[in-house]
């Protein structure tokens, strides 16, 4: 009982693990990572931004996992053009920062790069997020979240395209489904949850331009 007790007051379970490496009350396994061909997606790399490919070109470079996320797969998946570009990666905001010219952390508890290309009305954010976890080469294939989205936010998310235009779809919160979930009209859903969301999962890829993302 006194073990069990000291463990709380330091953060960790009854297994003396630290709560935050295991999986939260309620919280879904991540799922396997499933590989879809572009013939099942129907993607055109040509709706993908060249700047937000610039982005995961660079972080790729620079040996970083980075893929483009959220609402933008979504809105490819259905054939229109994105308004909007997020990119996930395992670099820190540091670190993705030391990487662009222009580039601007954003946020105190839940940091985000803000890279921004262009200047006046002309001008492109891509907001840059880190992944909750870093994932050893031994759970390459596991999904662990975005440190800026919560699970609520990303429950209607099924899909992602990583840079070399592969789509993957991860089930960590429920069945996979060929078409993403509750994917409403640009016009009805609000600028905060399309510029918001975002999604992260862990698999090579090489920056090519047929396109990097992730939802």
């Amino acid at each position: 009982m006194i073990k069990r007790l000291i463990n709380k007051l330091l953060g960790k379970g009854d297994d003396g693990e630290p709560s935050a490496a295991r999986p939260g009350k309620g919280q879904a396994k991540a799922g396997k990572r499933v590989e879809v061909a572009q013939a099942e997606h129907g993607i055109d790399p040509a709706l993908v931004d060249d700047r937000a490919l610039k982005v995961v070109a660079t972080l790729h470079e620079a040996g970083y996992e980075a893929y483009i996320v959220g609402g933008a797969v979504r809105d490819m998946m259905l054939g229109l053009r994105p308004k909007d570009f997020d990119v996930a990666t395992n670099a820190t905001p540091e670190q993705v920062k030391g990487l662009f010219r222009r580039a601007f952390i954003i946020g105190r508890r839940f940091r985000i790069v803000h890279v921004v290309y262009g200047r006046g009305r002309e001008h492109e954010v891509i907001e840059v997020s880190t992944f909750r976890a870093y994932l050893d080469a031994a759970a390459a294939e596991q999904v662990a979240g975005n440190e800026k989205t919560s699970k609520a936010e990303l429950s209607g998310k099924s899909h992602v395209v990583d840079a070399s235009g592969r789509v993957l779809r991860d089930n960590v919160w429920g069945p996979s489904t060929k078409t993403p979930r509750g994917a409403t009209s640009p016009s009805t859903r609000s600028t905060t949850t399309r510029r918001r969301r975002s999604w992260s999962t862990t698999t090579a890829a090489s920056p090519t331009r047929r396109s990097a993302c992730c939802a």
